[in-house]
């Protein structure tokens, strides 16, 4: 009962601090009514098959569900500022239960960001199946496992002051090499990089309900090899971060 209490009150803690949940939820909307609105009569996007509106509100959404999972990271580097994960050591509540809350809370405000920028989409024509919505959020949902783990990471590495960059600059860079702004063309450098990254399975992750191919073994290898590292380095941080309490 303590667990699902914390994780009670974590979810609806969130949910209180408008600032926060206005931003994360409104940003990637500006962004895709700024790019997509412009382009709403665009039908095959660099030779995609894709409709503008289409191609960025899918990429917008693993924008927005990428930066929602790293954002636990900024909500962990607040409360190791202020000593409110000291004062969780010395009560009953396990390691396990508080990292549990974290992670479901930035995949509640995940999937308030896809939800948002689904509607969004058919405001400019966008127009899917049900099946199709669920195939997509499905797969973005396992997608975000890794990103999990990195926010968490970055949580128990970073401070208050250097968080906010680093998840601004990091967010926008795995976005820029994951296709999220722009189709990758099938050769070339850019190409090779990204097949390493999960930002650009993420973004495949939202074209398979779309036309798109599903996920080869080696997409799955990514996210699995990603989500492991990051999950090691994510223990070792909290456990270092730990002993020097």
């Amino acid at each position: 009962m303590k667990s699902l209490t914390y994780t009670r009150l974590e979810l609806l803690r969130t949910l209180r601090n408008r600032r926060f949940f206005l931003l994360s939820l409104g940003f990637p909307l500006i962004l895709y009514y700024l790019i997509a609105g412009s382009q709403q009569n665009v039908h095959d996007l660099g030779g995609s098959g894709l409709s503008a509106p289409l191609y960025y509100m899918v990429g917008l959404a693993s924008f927005g569900t990428m930066a929602a999972m790293l954002s636990c990271g900024g909500r962990i580097a607040a409360e190791r500022a202020v000593g409110w994960n000291r004062q969780l050591r010395i009560t009953p509540l396990s390691p396990r239960t508080y990292f549990r809350a974290k992670v479901l809370t930035a995949y509640m405000m995940a999937l308030l960001s896809l939800l948002a920028l689904c509607l969004a989409g058919t405001t400019l024509g966008v127009s899917l199946g049900a099946d199709e919505w669920l195939k997509m959020a499905g797969l973005i949902l396992v997608s975000l496992v890794p990103f999990a783990a990195l926010g968490i990471l970055i949580g128990h590495v970073l401070t208050p002051d250097s968080i906010g960059p680093a998840l601004g600059g990091g967010v926008s860079l795995l976005a820029f090499l994951g296709g999220t702004w722009f189709p990758i063309s099938a050769h070339g450098f850019l190409h090779d990089v990204a097949q390493f990254l999960p930002s650009y399975w993420l973004v495949q992750a939202s074209h398979v309900a779309l036309g798109g191919h599903p996920w080869p073994g080696r997409a799955w290898a990514v996210m699995a090899a990603w989500t492991a590292i990051l999950s090691v380095l994510a223990a070792r941080a909290y456990r270092k971060d730990t002993a020097r309490v």
